[in-house]
């Protein structure tokens, strides 16, 4: 798979085992700001050095010539479901296989969205749950986003809780699905975690019209699976994300992150909230940047059966657009994986029995390198912020995480900007039956991903261990000081 360029990893014989010190030479370094020509030495896990010339290490020390290559730090993708259970289905992708994944396509940490527990439970139920499912699976490191299904004051004086005491600082409130909020909970959401210092995510769509449109294609025997997005129109994302905005003004402008945006008229009122110095956050994912609604008319479109759904085409330059003038915040994957020939069939007589959701947690990085940094659109540093300086920066993971700075997490992902790829499924990493991206060219390529000065993943072969990754508390959400939106003041 990988072809001229490969890595050497003496003087240790197996990676199995985190070195003491490992010296990353002369590869272009980049964070969000700035990209320079520069050595990096890890001692321990840690970033203990990045200079241009580093002479002085231990005698041990692992060397790995980079010369050529991007060095930037690891990718945080704040937006996965693995085993997640959606009533219909579980997803494929456990914590194990979901991460490995992640590893292999250069990303080190993962911030999951926990799935709905029985009817009725706390907070604190499903945050157990879940760190039950990553705790000796994980192979790199891991949080959780809180789920909120319901509303009522015992739910609002456990916030406090979740943040200060298990070290989770966001929360998701959908506006669809069996455990919908109405307006009055996410009111009374909004406020009370605004006032924990935390961050409210939210998956916005009008559940009331989609419940029509849906009801009335099925009456009228449009069942196949191109009706799924026209159950779910543009306009249906559009509505909510301007509804949550404003009720986020209303709850003392709470600060408010939109998951999972695909068209360019809900970026509009992220846009216009902003102007109004409203702390509101957006974002996307590659199947929204690279896929379009025309995939619906495929023989094999269960596969694209996702929400929000692909859009008409001319909603990805859209989307493209606020990358580039950074009206979008983040990419994500919204990986949620099932088996086009097994789960994903439950819809082929009726669309609206497919388990929704797609894989892609493996092919987030190369193909927004690829798309963004090769194609000119974005710089190398903008692919950093997106991948992991704002995920770190808005999950209160930085500078732990997403940083090249001393005493961060020796998390890094070497990029071989020459190297051209193939996308083809049996490359991956995931436990599913398919890629969305099958057949797509990836220029530029990740060759080795370090986790806590551990490779791996290297010439995309998976290198790691179950139960390495580690449970990360994150740090309470601090949006505004002296009036002006700003992201974590206290680091």
């Amino acid at each position: 798979m990988i072809s001229h360029r490969s890595f050497s990893l003496a003087p240790n014989k197996s990676t199995s085992d985190i070195p003491s010190a490992m010296l990353i030479r002369q590869g272009v370094v980049v964070d969000h700001q700035d990209e320079k020509k520069a050595d990096i030495l890890i001692v321990d896990g840690k970033i203990a050095d990045v200079a241009p010339d580093i002479s002085d290490y231990p005698a041990d020390t692992q060397i790995i010539d980079a010369s050529g290559l991007y060095v930037m730090p690891g990718g945080i993708d704040v937006h996965t479901h693995f085993n997640i259970d959606v009533g219909i289905a579980r997803s494929s992708d456990d914590f194990f296989t979901g991460t490995r994944a992640a590893a292999c396509g250069g990303t080190t940490m993962v911030v999951d969205h926990m799935g709905f527990g029985p009817k009725g439970c706390n907070l604190h139920h499903q945050l157990a749950v879940y760190k039950e499912y990553a705790q000796d699976t994980a192979v790199i490191d891991y949080s959780f986003h809180g789920v909120i299904q319901h509303i009522n004051d015992e739910i609002l004086s456990e916030m406090a809780s979740m943040v200060d005491d298990e070290g989770i600082s966001s929360f998701k409130l959908y506006l669809t699905y069996g455990y919908k909020l109405d307006d009055e909970s996410v009111l009374r959401a909004l406020i009370e975690l605004n006032k924990v210092n935390a961050l409210t995510t939210v998956h916005p769509e009008n559940d009331a019209a989609i419940a029509l449109r849906r009801s009335q294609l099925l009456e009228q025997g449009k069942t196949a699976p191109k009706y799924h997005a026209q159950s779910r129109p543009l306009e249906c994302e559009a509505e909510a994300i301007a509804r949550m905005i404003n009720l986020a003004k209303l709850a003392n402008n709470a600060p408010l992150y939109i998951v999972h945006l695909s068209n360019g008229l809900g970026l509009d009122y992220v846009r216009l909230a902003r102007q109004n110095k409203q702390p509101v956050w957006a974002e996307t994912c590659p199947q929204y940047l690279l896929l379009d609604e025309s995939c619906y008319e495929r023989d094999d479109a269960l596969k694209f059966i996702l929400s929000p759904p692909l859009r008409p085409v001319e909603e990805r330059e859209k989307l493209w657009q606020g990358l580039m003038d950074g009206s979008i915040d983040t990419v994500a994957t919204d990986h949620c994986s099932f088996t086009y020939h097994d789960q994903k069939q439950r819809g082929k007589d009726n669309f609206s029995a497919c388990p929704n959701g797609m894989p892609g947690v493996e092919n987030r990085m190369p193909l927004l390198f690829s798309e963004g940094v090769m194609a000119g659109r974005i710089s190398p540093s903008r692919f950093v912020e997106l991948t992991s300086y704002m995920p770190a920066r808005l999950f209160g993971l930085y500078p732990q995480k997403g940083s090249l700075a001393k005493g961060s997490d020796a998390d890094l992902v070497l990029f071989d900007p020459k190297q051209q790829v193939t996308i083809t499924h049996d490359l991956l990493h995931d436990n599913i039956d398919y890629t969305p991206y099958e057949a797509m060219q990836c220029h530029g390529w990740p060759l080795m991903t370090i986790s806590r000065g551990h490779v791996v993943a290297c010439n995309g072969e998976f290198m790691g261990k179950a139960g390495n990754g580690r449970f990360v508390r994150r740090k309470p959400f601090h949006a505004v000081k002296n009036g002006e939106t700003v992201i974590n003041t206290e680091e």
